[in-house]
């Protein structure tokens, strides 16, 4: 059985994108492959289709489908599966900055194992890592993309034997094999890729795969038998049902031509199985690690190099040297990531959305373009009937009421156009015009003729007897009801359809239509002779009645949200598989500034350069296949942009997994829902603002702590290798440089409880490596300005100029480098005046002042001599006081001037 079986494609030539572009080049190979195939299989007559698959009208013999079942495995598709809690946690402890204090510890415990120091950095390895692990185990593992397909059912018709009877069966869907046969019925999920051999009033939706709002109907005609030119999109295949669809109305009999990771379905998911690619937050990371690393390969051998030559301890030195590089090493960046990012999940779940890869909320916080699907996200995911018009386009009651006959007596499961006609004929309270009806007959809906009528027996009296008269109404698309008409209602009365007349009703619909509403028409007939049974040909000589007009329609709340995202300045981009003038309609309703809109079709073979020249013009996309829309995301993150994608189908899966920031909701399918980073508990923009804005505030709080830590233990080591260069004795010892190190980390602790000036909400924040170089190397400088004046005036001031008066010297540079390190946390943190424009949240109040505290306290404390301190006296405070607020206002004026020439201070 070769119909559908794997095709092993040659691997792409390497690209300027590496693994990544290989990969989707193979993805997209394949899935094309699998279209194509399908495609065939649609185009080949049923019989010929049971043939190649070797299988019969009456179901698959026992033995064939063990022995199926054994050739072609199990009927689920690869999915990404959690990772362990071991790998986990080593992952946890995978950071460039924890590997380089752990080498750090490792080199003073070989010095001397006995050593605070190798404590002080192995609980700060510890509880950093640790902490990651923890937040990240229990934001939850990927749920099983098809777990619930694994214990649902379908119905197949098997045998026992040649000759036996054939029997429906309940199975598990992931026991179907090629070749079954498939009993689908309202309701149920559609479990492999089926060729219909059999059906009746099918609809089937498709949204998960195409987008489409609405259901398709679906029967067992070739595309070639029905008129229509072959499609090489298996979606859009009448007589097709894919696995991830599902019947909505009517029944079938399908066979099985393609089963797990051989259907459409399976094409896309495999693509989602291995190494996520690497984000805006990843990227990020990386770039600022290095920075910081390779600026201290530089400073501590200068420092190590100045120290030994000065001082010609050379073993000094380099404990020093080792000092100096826990002082440069941002340790607590790991932990203070973390926990902002714990905390920002924390914040988040209570506004409805669920983080679930921590590292998303900074990448939701810097994204300045989103992508997302309009149904259910911009629309209310319903279908309502707009507008009920006669024959020029007027409303019309009476064309509702007759639709509404035609929607209420048919004894099909009502489709949701039948349900939204009910539903606004309730509205109106006029429900009583069926009871003068009584259902006679009715013509069913089929794909051929896209068309349903009822026939009803209305009485009339004719003086004192009743006459009963039959009434044909029909409901169906445009051009179908408008062929069979002769007539028109107009002002009420019946006028003969002319030619010209003919073109006026259909340039009514055509308008309605260009205005991105699904558009039928309603015709009658008054029977001649009334009888029981009526068929297709008695839909002739129709009377056309008028339109109804469907839209979904916009969310109350969608402009207002969008509006929303534009001040946050976040661009929206509609990317759906829906019809180009339904979407054009809807973003036009919503707000967005539509343009010229572009479809599937127009992106098959548009080299890279220029796709992501009409990706970055152009705002919305309709009929765009899964392929397409992971493409756009690519084309769009090429071009500079961090992306975020919102969507909740199979079909946006690999375009969720691409995207910087994947966003999904919780009714999604899983697979949807696996690919994600972000989980919606609404469907709803608005809660989207909201999780921007905290992942901006954990963004910026992230940002602080670097550029806090960075700036200080710049100017800190500055200051050591001036005074290295200057100074006899050791400006400061290794445990003064670890205790003052580790007081500020502690201190650092509250800065995910911190709040962000509302100015700096308002626009995408990304990182920028060369901004924090930048940043250190301007900011930095001014302690160690301040470092040198305290050098100046202990020495001059206090007679701490020799060996003797060394730890006098050491305690009151201790104090001031302290304190002015704790004090630059709010200077740093706003870009405003702190304290009078812009205050820090308590946390960050209380654990900065327990810091400056604990450095006051020290010298004076039963811990000072052994930490080789001394009291400093009353005299030096002044002196402190003196040189702390010259520090705040110099850093004051040259943030005026920063913001002013770089455009940005966070």
């Amino acid at each position: 059985m070769t119909l559908l079986a794997p095709e092993k494609l040659a691997p792409p030539g390497r690209g300027p994108r590496g693994r990544r572009a290989r990969k989707a080049a193979e993805w997209e190979a394949r899935t094309r492959v699998v279209g194509e195939k399908l495609a065939q299989v649609s185009a080949r007559p049923a019989a010929q289709v049971l043939q190649d698959l070797h299988a019969r009208h009456n179901g698959l013999k026992y033995s064939d489908v063990t022995e199926r079942q054994e050739r072609f495995g199990p009927n689920t598709v690869a999915h990404e599966k959690a990772p362990s809690w071991g790998i986990q946690l080593a992952k946890a402890f995978a950071n460039p900055f924890i590997a380089v204090l752990v080498l750090l510890a490792a080199v003073m415990y070989v010095q001397d194992p006995e050593d605070p120091g190798v404590v002080i950095l192995s609980v700060m390895v510890g509880i950093s890592g640790l902490l990651r692990f923890w937040q990240e185990f229990r934001s939850g593992r990927a749920a099983d993309a098809l777990g619930e397909l694994v214990t649902t059912t379908c119905a197949v018709q098997r045998r026992a034997g040649r000759s036996s009877l054939p029997t429906t069966l309940e199975v598990p869907m992931d026991q179907v094999v090629p070749g079954d046969l498939v009993k689908l019925a309202a309701g149920d999920l559609v479990p492999a890729d089926l060729r219909l051999i059999a059906a009746k009033d099918l609809m089937v939706g498709q949204a998960a795969l195409s987008g489409e709002s609405l259901p398709v109907a679906k029967d067992d005609i070739r595309g070639d038998d029905r008129g229509q030119r072959a499609t090489a999109d298996p979606v859009e295949a009448g007589n097709l049902c894919l696995m991830g669809t599902s019947v909505t109305s009517g029944t079938a009999t399908g066979v099985v031509v393609a089963t797990g990771v051989d259907t459409y379905f399976g094409s896309m998911a495999g693509s989602l199985v291995g190494d996520r690619p690497q984000t805006n937050f990843d990227h990020g990371v990386r770039r600022v690690s290095f920075l910081l690393i390779r600026f201290m390969l530089v400073m501590v051998p200068a420092v190590f190099a100045v120290n030994g030559l000065t001082k010609g301890d050379w073993k000094g030195a380099f404990e020093f040297g080792v000092a100096v590089a826990v002082g440069l090493t941002p340790e607590m960046l790991p932990m203070v990531v973390s926990a902002n990012l714990a905390r920002g999940a924390v914040a988040m779940s209570r506004r409805k959305v669920v983080v679930k890869r921590l590292n998303a909320i900074q990448n939701l916080g810097a994204m300045d373009v989103l992508c997302t699907d309009k149904t259910g996200t911009l629309t209310e995911d319903r279908v309502v009937l707009d507008r009920s018009l006669d024959v020029h386009g007027r409303e019309d009651t009476e064309v509702l009421e007759y639709a509404y006959l035609n929607s209420h007596f048919q004894t099909g499961l009502r489709n949701l156009l039948d349900q939204a006609v009910i539903d606004r004929m309730h509205e109106a309270e006029e429900v009583v015009v069926d009871a003068r009806f009584e259902p006679v007959d009715e013509i069913p809906f089929d794909f051929a003729r896209r068309r349903m009528s009822v026939v009803l027996r209305r009485n009339t009296l004719a003086g004192a007897e009743s006459r009963p008269e039959h009434i044909l109404i029909t409901k169906g698309a445009v051009e179908d009801v408008l062929d069979l008409c002769t007539h028109v209602r107009d002002r009420g009365e019946q006028v003969a359809l002319t030619g010209q007349l003919r073109w006026h009703v259909s340039r009514i619909a055509e308008e309605h239509h260009q205005q991105g509403l699904r558009v039928l028409a309603v015709a009658t007939r008054t029977m001649d002779e009334p009888r029981d049974i009526y068929g297709v040909a008695d839909e002739d000589r129709l009377v056309l009645i008028g339109f109804l007009a469907f839209l979904d329609p916009p969310k109350a709340d969608a402009a207002t949200a969008l509006r929303g995202l534009a001040d946050q300045g976040i661009e929206v981009k509609v990317i759906t598989g829906d019809h180009p003038l339904v979407a054009a309609r809807v973003c036009a309703d919503v707000g967005l500034t539509v343009g010229d809109v572009v479809t599937g079709p127009d992106l098959d073979g548009l080299p890279d350069a220029e796709l992501r020249e009409l990706a970055a013009r152009t705002t919305v996309f309709a009929k765009v296949t899964p392929v397409q829309k992971a493409r756009l995301v690519r084309a769009l993150q090429a071009d500079g942009r961090t992306v975020g994608f919102l969507g909740d189908g199979v079909n946006d899966a690999a375009a969720l997994r691409d995207a910087d920031v994947g966003i999904s909701v919780d009714t999604a399918v899983d697979i949807a829902k696996e690919s994600a980073d972000i989980i919606l508990l609404e469907k709803n923009l608005t809660v989207l603002g909201d999780g921007v804005s905290q992942g901006r505030t954990t963004f910026g709080n992230t940002i602080k702590y670097l550029k806090m830590t960075a700036s200080s233990n710049f100017g800190n080591v500055f200051s050591v290798l001036v005074a290295s260069a200057f100074i006899p004795f050791p400006p400061m010892l290794a445990i003064h440089l670890l205790i003052q190190n580790l007081v500020y980390d502690i201190s650092q602790l509250a800065t995910p409880w911190d709040r962000m000036d509302p100015e700096y909400l308002r626009r995408p924040r990304n990182w920028d490596a060369r901004g924090i170089g930048r940043f250190m190397v301007t900011i930095g400088p001014i302690s160690s300005v301040f470092d040198i004046a305290m050098f100046l005036i202990m020495w001059n001031v206090f007679g701490a100029d020799n060996e003797a008066h060394q730890a006098l010297f050491q305690s009151g540079w201790f104090i001031e480098g302290l304190l002015s390190q704790t004090l630059i946390i709010h200077m740093i943190r706003t870009r405003k005046i702190p304290f009078l424009q812009s205050r820090a949240s308590w946390p960050v109040m209380v654990m900065t002042g327990l810091a400056m505290a604990t450095g006051l306290f020290l010298p004076f404390s039963p811990l000072a001599a052994g930490l080789g301190m001394v009291a400093l006296p009353m005299s030096y405070f002044p002196w402190l006081i003196a040189v702390l607020f010259s520090y705040c206002a110099l850093t004051q004026w040259v943030k005026t001037w920063y913001v002013r020439r770089f455009h940005g201070w966070l």
